[in-house]
């Protein structure tokens, strides 16, 4: 069939970014191959795939990258174009810095030094596991996380727990309780019972990525069976995550020591009871809940085991420190001298309500950026916990001062400390 047809932008964008995700680790050649033969008659350059893939943040950009490094793993991002930072803050802005580092929060006006710059709301919860310990044992607020010490009136329990199928969430006011039907009806033991052995494997082996995962798949099913603009917009907040596969990470982790290995057979096994949540639960128990069918868009992007790796991956790489996955935080970037903390304030009404804090002054344009890592590690091990993640070397002032001493020292020890990273990752304990 003869290529005789210009498509618009907007079917190349959606052709191409389809392809993408169906084909993460491919780059535009492959992609721009794939595009041509799913459409026999488009005309179409590489040049242009590249363009809009790079425009989404699904490419690094070639200018002033070596050939080495420009095929390498990294995490993709996309902008969330629907987020308001308003309903935050007016002080700090998000921005697109380039396809590499992809996008960040910048200062909109000088911040001083102890400023209070937001507080945020999670869009889901996976709490460190002594709070989800509480939240089981209902000491524990199962929508915010508050500790819950004394019988009140205002504590509410779950609506759907009986004697034979109880339920043990607590709420500690009723628009707690109302706000948590936007994920917890599906992993509820009384609503779905193919949810506790999920919940409970995710707690034995204490993957919070999975638990994550969890929560904000049962978000966006939930949210499926809501209108149109409740659903999309929980979407693009998720769509908007950056994010690294599982088996991309792997591959991470192979390029820093060839002798680690991952094993599959866990993930396979997990897999399957996340497909048990939206699919092979009791019937009748899950038609209260999912009235609507499961679009098969919706199915692919969360039950397909590609799907389920990059999900865990978003999970990983996104969630704040004590388990909450929030809107505008996901948006800061790592330096090994953060200038911004992140803080649990609100100890009475909401532990899992976070507040950002200014660490310096700040002037505008600049960058607002936390750690990735313990900061009181040593400038290789900063590095392998970045690398872990598709991340290149930090080149904040503190690391560039750092690596000058340590090419400066004695290169046996260098020899030695690259030994001993071989080991530590071949005995699995990197």
């Amino acid at each position: 069939m003869s290529r005789n047809i210009i498509p618009t932008e907007d079917e190349v964008r959606k052709a191409a970014i389809e392809l993408k995700k169906s084909n993460p680790a491919s780059g535009v050649a492959k992609i721009h191959s794939l595009l041509l033969h799913a459409n026999p008659s488009w005309t179409v350059s590489e040049k242009r795939v590249r363009k809009i893939l790079h425009s989404e943040g699904l490419v690094r950009s070639d200018a002033g990258t070596p050939s080495s490094t420009t095929d390498s793993i990294h995490p993709s991002f996309r902008l969330n174009k629907s987020l308001d930072v308003n309903k935050w803050t007016n002080r700090v802005e998000v921005k697109y810095f380039d396809a590499i580092k992809g996008k960040g929060l910048v200062a909109k006006e000088d911040i001083a030094k102890g400023d209070v710059l937001w507080k945020e709301d999670p869009f889901i919860l996976a709490p460190e596991w002594e709070i989800y310990d509480l939240q089981r044992s209902s000491e524990a607020c199962s929508f915010c996380s508050s500790i819950i010490r004394d019988h009140s009136p205002l504590h509410i329990s779950c609506e759907a727990s009986t004697t034979a199928t109880p339920c043990t969430a607590r709420y500690c006011n009723r628009l707690c309780r109302l706000q948590a039907e936007k994920t917890h009806p599906l992993l509820c033991p009384a609503r779905n019972p193919a949810s506790v052995p999920l919940l409970a494997f995710a707690r034995d082996a204490q993957w919070m990525a999975l638990h994550a995962l969890a929560q904000c798949t049962s978000r966006l099913l939930l949210a499926s069976q809501q209108d149109t603009a409740t659903f999309d917009l929980d979407l693009q907040v998720v769509q908007g995550l950056a994010v690294l596969g599982m088996e991309e990470r792997a591959q991470c982790l192979r390029d820093w020591s060839p002798i680690v290995k991952i094993g599959g057979e866990p993930l396979n096994c997990t897999c399957k009871h996340s497909k048990n949540l939206g699919h092979l639960a009791e019937q009748k128990k899950l038609a209260r809940v999912l009235k609507k069918p499961i679009s098969e868009e919706l199915q692919k992007f969360t039950f397909e085991y590609q799907a389920f790796l990059r999900g865990l991956g978003r999970m990983s790489l996104n969630l704040e420190a004590h388990g909450g996955l929030y809107r505008l935080h996901s948006h800061l970037n790592h330096s090994c001298t953060p200038n911004v903390s992140i803080r649990h304030l609100d100890q009475r009404t909401a532990l899992s309500r976070i507040t950002v804090i200014a660490k310096d002054d700040f002037k505008i344009g600049q960058e607002l950026l936390i750690t990735y890592t313990n900061p009181q590690s040593s400038l290789r091990d900063r590095r392998r916990r970045l690398s872990e993640w598709g991340f290149g070397p930090c080149r904040c002032e503190r690391c560039v001062t750092e690596e000058k001493i340590w090419k400066e020292s004695d290169s046996n020890t260098q020899e030695a400390d690259d030994l001993a990273d071989q080991l530590k990752a071949g005995l699995g304990v990197l």
